[in-house]
């Protein structure tokens, strides 16, 4: 005689794990995209200084018509997904694929991630192309991951990058490899405190983010900058719940988000991204 085994379907789902948002503490939300689809800002430089001249109907110099740049910032990144549940499928699958809750896990899974690493890719394309980086890629060790991270201070510090608020993203290796430098933990009281209780929240006064794998462009370990360098609109961020529309007996979902992310000219310097080997830019 056979033996069927019985089985048996949780109605609870296991969800997988998510994030966050990672990025909100890099940016700045100086500009007002409502009602355009591109803002452009005004850059004004100085001029040189002169030697006065005693004598003469120029004593000051030459005087010139002092110029101007402008960027412009059109929001370019259009995306949407849509999905639908049959409310028969659902209803034999004891009901748990809920609309709502299947909206907030492709928001919290794929729409933030995808913000998250737009806006890193873009920060850190935008450092290698303006010299804020190394010259010669250098993989990370736990023997000079403390020195790189100095490196890109010091690069901050000669472009006059204010030093309060200043934040890093580091992937999970680099921050290993922080910890287990001894260089590190000797002469920085944060150092110390890793000993203590393994944490780490802010090194040299910079608040350190850590990123998982992927989060960061090929070749990058960590980006450090501060939040007034990157601006990033959220233009458009639309989410529908359709229930029994035509053609379809349950619901479609559907959702829309526009969204950009740009390095101001006149703040471009104020990125450091080291590279463990070349990045690209295009």
């Amino acid at each position: 005689m056979a033996i069927n085994l019985a089985e048996k379907y949780e109605k609870k789902v296991e969800e997988r794990f998510k994030l966050k948002s990672l990025t909100e503490a890099f940016i700045n939300r100086d500009y007002d995209w409502t009602g355009v689809k591109t803002v452009k800002v005004y850059s004004i430089p100085t001029v040189p200084l002169n030697d006065y001249n005693k004598e003469g109907t120029n004593r000051y110099g030459t005087p010139t018509e002092l110029e101007d740049t402008i960027q412009e910032m059109p929001v370019n990144e259009d995306k949407s997904f849509t999905f639908t549940i049959d409310k028969g499928n659902n209803q034999d699958q004891m009901n748990v694929k809920g609309a709502g809750k299947a909206l907030a896990r492709e928001i919290d899974e794929v729409i933030v991630p995808t913000k998250d690493m737009y806006r890193l890719d873009v920060m850190v394309k935008s450092a290698v192309k303006n010299g804020g980086t190394n010259a010669t890629p250098t993989a990370i060790t736990k023997t000079n991951a403390y020195e790189m991270f100095l490196d890109g201070q010091e690069y901050l510090d000669n472009n006059k990058v204010p030093v309060t608020g200043r934040v890093a993203g580091v992937s999970a290796r680099m921050y290993k490899f922080l910890k287990l430098d001894p260089s590190f933990v000797k002469n920085s009281d944060l150092g110390q405190k890793i000993t203590i209780n393994g944490q780490v929240g802010e090194v040299d006064g910079v608040k350190i983010v850590k990123l998982p794998s992927g989060y960061l462009p090929e070749g990058c370990s960590f980006v450090i900058t501060h939040p007034s360098v990157t601006t990033s609109p959220d233009k458009l961020a639309d989410y529908k719940i359709h229930d029994n529309p035509p053609g379809i007996n349950g619901n479609l979902v559907e959702g829309r988000v526009r969204y950009d992310a740009f390095v101001k000219d006149a703040k471009k310097e104020g990125i450091y991204a080291h590279q463990e080997s070349a990045i690209a830019t295009e």
